[in-house]
């Protein structure tokens, strides 16, 4: 009778711990790396305060995704990301689509306190440019987002500026 418990504790153990791996995926502390961004937040313009818009940002696939719905506050304009973490390139990814056609993707990874992430250089009027999305995980729980635009190390225009509140 004892081994019969005991045998069947030890089933039960196992298919706990089989569950518990199988239900967590991703993770690692790389792979956690944004999560600081999972919220439901009103979005404010940096510069002067007005609003910006919404966005419900998500942890999906167990865990293994992090999804943002942007609404912007000018009406009729939303948004969608899907940022993972690539662990053949050991880089973060985000691919970017919106409701006019417009997508970005980026690339990088956590630095310090901020998700850095880029997109590939893209000619325009005869010069090379570049996306830079950095995410700041600020102390006070409100997250930074600054979308500047490159050529080559010099910034030659902020695209976005806006601070995330939790709503």
């Amino acid at each position: 009778m004892k081994k019969a418990l005991l045998l069947l504790f030890g089933l039960i153990l196992s298919t706990v711990n089989a569950q518990n791996k199988e239900s967590c995926n991703c993770c690692s502390a790389v792979q956690k790396a944004f999560d600081f961004w999972i919220g439901d937040w009103v979005v404010t313009n940096q510069g002067d305060g007005t609003l910006a818009g919404y966005s419900k940002i998500r942890g999906e696939e167990k865990g293994c995704v992090v999804k943002e719905n942007w609404t912007s506050a000018k009406p009729g304009y939303t948004g969608t990301s899907l940022n993972f973490y690539n662990q053949a390139t050991k880089e973060w990814e985000q691919l970017w689509v919106d409701n006019s056609g417009a997508f970005l993707k980026l690339r990088g990874n956590k630095e310090e306190n901020k998700m850095v992430l880029s997109s590939k250089e893209f000619e325009r009027e005869g010069k090379t440019y570049r996306n830079r999305i950095t995410w700041f995980d600020n102390e006070d729980g409100t997250v930074r987002q600054l979308w500047e635009v490159l050529e080559g190390d010099k910034v030659v225009q902020v695209a976005f500026d806006g601070l995330y509140k939790r709503k």
